[in-house]
């Protein structure tokens, strides 16, 4: 029996904003929407040409709140082939929100407070 990872999904306050940060920062984009007939929820998947691996944003209405993430002890990693391009972008995007230089990789913090890993090739 085999398992195929497909996507992991985040729920957003903004789906908008959150659309713009991820196009933005990490090159995501709209693959595909389905949007509830009453309205009460969308389910955007993001992703890019580099994996089938898809982030799916899913907004609702009636959870107009920021929502607990807890301790933000799980992020979503992202591998660059250009690490230095990537740091000084989310430097100018002011959403780095932890590095370990040391370790030689950072973390990205989205608009709903979600840490994504950001790794170089090695």
């Amino acid at each position: 029996m085999k398992f195929k990872m497909i996507h992991e999904n985040y729920n957003v306050t903004d789906l908008d904003r959150s659309l713009s940060f991820y196009d933005q920062a990490l090159g995501l984009k709209e693959k595909r929407r389905f949007t509830a007939e009453d309205g009460s929820f969308i389910i955007v998947y993001i992703g890019n040409e580099e994996s089938e691996f898809e982030l799916e944003l899913t907004w609702l209405r009636d959870h107009p709140q920021p929502y607990d993430i807890g301790e933000k002890e799980f992020h979503l990693a992202f591998r660059t082939d250009d690490y230095a391009a990537a740091h000084e972008l989310h430097e100018r995007m002011g959403c780095i929100c932890y590095e370990n230089p040391s370790m030689g990789i950072y973390f990205i913090e989205d608009p709903d407070g979600y840490w994504l890993e950001i790794v170089p090739t090695r």
